[in-house]
């Protein structure tokens, strides 16, 4: 099963493909979308969902995982962020309805490096010792292939922590929808 991962961004949006058989992984590709050319967000919207359904024309993954939303002190920041993230769902949710899942920062850190808080050096660290010395452009590609591999490591399987069930899978999207509704 192919996996692209995304972390999503206003001016720039990190993306990752792995190959997933079992608890095997292979990197597939991996790079960065930058939009800060683009000055204004409501130009960069389009621009943002364009561009994922031309990256998932080329790598036709099964499934795609991104990062939740973060807290950010700049509410303006957050709002921006939120619209930058709406705008790739809408890129996706045609052709993957159901199969769009999002993690939180902290579980995709204490997935791929056993530690919650880690620090973006620590993950990078952990993914060259899977993958090979892979040099990202930026910590948007690797936070990418971070998510993607947390997907995979995850994908419904539960983790059992300090005595109780703990579920990192991500929440489908529509499963989101359903209770909206």
């Amino acid at each position: 099963m192919k996996v692209l991962g995304i972390d999503p961004g206003s001016r720039k949006l990190g993306w990752a493909v792995v190959e997933v058989k079992g608890r095997k992984f292979t990197y597939i590709d991996s790079g960065v979308l930058r939009f800060d050319k683009i000055e204004e967000l409501m130009d960069r919207l389009p621009v943002i969902s364009k561009a994922l359904r031309e990256l998932i024309s080329i790598h036709a993954p099964a499934e795609v995982a991104l990062e939740s939303l973060i807290y950010v002190k700049s509410v303006t920041s957050l709002a921006k962020l939120a619209q930058a993230r709406g705008a790739a769902i809408a890129g996706l949710s045609e052709k993957y309805q159901g199969k769009i899942f999002e993690y939180a920062p902290n579980s995709i850190k204490s997935t791929v490096t056993g530690h919650g808080h880690a620090t973006k050096e620590s993950l990078d660290k952990v993914l060259k010792m899977m993958f090979g010395n892979i040099e990202f452009n930026t910590h948007d590609e690797s936070d990418a292939l971070a998510i993607a591999v947390c997907h995979g490591m995850n994908n419904g399987s539960p983790i059992l922590k300090t005595g109780q069930k703990h579920y990192s899978k991500g929440r489908s999207l529509k499963d989101v929808f359903k209770k909206v509704k």
